[in-house]
């Protein structure tokens, strides 16, 4: 009987369950929003709030209990600095876990584990965000005057097996 077991086995020992638990909030605290599967999503969504409720007391022992999840300063920072302060005013639900389609390979359900307050930030964005593009007022010229031409890409390896597959045959009609 599972009297008095607050948390799932998730098919794992104890302590390899914690280990799999802390490395899920240390990454759900350094990207804002993390994909795994439902079970594990819970279990970790459960950690996270308990680690924000922490950052939101602020104290130095506060701190020592995080360090002993988190293992890293830039991490309890972090959230000490940059996540906890979005949850003043909430007393609870910090996260939200998001189910998505099942896997093809083992059926399992995976899910987005993210904070509720923080934005998703798409790794594009980032990029564009660090170098903004310049948006050139005339086209530029080649040295004999000429306006510049595009270069064409050539056909990629999808592109010539797409062209086969979708090719019709000789003497059918289409429907």
């Amino acid at each position: 009987m599972r009297h008095a077991k607050r948390s799932q086995s998730l098919s794992a020992p104890a302590a390899r369950r914690g280990a799999m638990l802390d490395s899920l909030v240390k990454n759900l605290i350094e990207h804002g929003q993390i994909t795994t599967t439902h079970a594990r999503a819970k279990e970790a969504q459960r950690l996270a709030d308990r680690l924000v409720t922490l950052g939101k007391d602020g104290s130095i022992h506060a701190r020592r209990r995080a360090f002993r999840v988190l293992q890293s300063q830039d991490l309890v920072g972090r959230l000490f600095k940059d996540v906890a302060p979005r949850f003043v005013d909430v007393h609870g639900g910090y996260t939200r876990v998001v189910r998505l389609a099942p896997r093809p390979g083992d059926g399992a359900t995976p899910a987005v584990l993210a904070f509720s307050r923080l934005p998703a930030v798409a790794p594009e964005t980032l990029k564009a965000k660090a170098a903004p593009a310049k948006t050139p007022t005339e086209p530029s010229k080649t040295p004999a005057g000429k306006p510049e031409e595009k270069e064409k890409k050539g056909k990629g390896l999808l592109e010539g097996i797409r062209s086969i597959w979708t090719r019709k045959k000789k003497g059918s009609a289409a429907p």
